[in-house]
């Protein structure tokens, strides 16, 4: 038997990288009696039949790690990728990114794109302010060729999902860490400001430099009704940090007396708006348990 990766899935045939050969296989039917499908990402060992080179995957070795959505599985770590300009930059949405990153057991890289449209200094607030929560964070220009080397050093020998909003460059990055990709790139709507997804199904695409990324939208849903609420703020990591500070050890952050958490946030210490987002996550998921 030989050992691959399965970099895609249609219709019930998985394609299996083996060296520089690709296997058209299906899966055996104790998968299925199992209810164990194999994902993109998985590690396997295929049975060729030497009659048309199709094969079966016969084994699937353990997972590191298992995403739903998108389902792929063995990521290492997530581009969380947002845009200076072009979509405008949204916190909000950035943080709930973060946070399910977080929640997979995936590292997080914060990209932030288009660095050459920055005229008001509004991507150094940005990076201040993620800095200080202990995030890792790339500015990247493909006009410039600002940060391309430094995220295609930090793509080696990962398994990267490449995350966040439609219209901020993700395909442009990819296709200038490497040319031959030629994946198929948004334009941004003149009304809405917002990209269109270009993105149709999972496949993990092979860098000449090492490592594989995941052509995907990202992550296709943010709901965050599988949080439980005192788990919350173990994904806002400099919150957490400080909140062993606090005077009481139920303090919610929110209006209680002798809170850490408030302190550090008006010495600055904690930015505003991740306050403001963890409370306002924290509201949400309350809102859930509540019905």
């Amino acid at each position: 038997m030989l050992e691959g990766i399965i970099i895609k899935g249609i219709g019930g045939f998985y394609y299996v990288k083996v060296g520089d050969r690709i296997y058209e296989c299906r899966a055996r039917g104790l998968f299925r009696k199992n209810k164990i499908i194999p994902l993109v990402g998985d590690r396997v060992l295929i049975k060729i039949n030497k009659e048309d080179n199709t094969g079966y995957v016969e084994e699937i070795y353990d997972r590191t790690t298992e995403l739903i959505r998108p389902p792929v599985a063995n990521v290492n770590q997530a581009v969380i990728v947002f845009a200076v300009k072009k979509p405008d930059p949204n916190l909000w949405l950035l943080d709930r990114f973060l946070l399910l990153a977080s929640y997979q057991g995936l590292d997080a890289i914060i990209c932030i794109n288009k660095s050459d449209l920055d005229v008001d200094g509004e991507i150094d607030n940005i990076y201040d302010i993620y800095k200080k929560a202990g995030y890792q964070i790339i500015k990247t220009s493909c006009t410039n060729r600002i940060g391309i080397d430094e995220l295609k050093r930090q793509l080696k020998d990962k398994i990267t999902v490449f995350a966040g909003p439609s219209g901020v460059g993700k395909s442009t990055l990819l296709n200038n860490i490497q040319s031959n990709l030629k994946l198929q790139t948004g334009e941004i709507s003149q009304k809405t400001s917002r990209g269109k997804h270009t993105t149709r199904h999972v496949e993990l695409i092979e860098l000449d430099s090492g490592g594989w990324v995941v052509d995907t939208p990202g992550f296709s849903t943010l709901d965050i009704d599988f949080i439980k609420e005192d788990e919350l703020i173990k994904y806002f990591i400099e919150v957490y940090d400080r909140s062993s500070l606090c005077r009481f050890s139920g303090c919610s952050h929110n209006k209680e007396p002798g809170c850490e958490v408030k302190k550090a946030v008006e010495e600055r210490e904690i930015s505003q708006s991740r306050y403001d987002n963890y409370l306002s996550m924290l509201q949400e998921v309350k809102d859930i348990r509540r019905y």
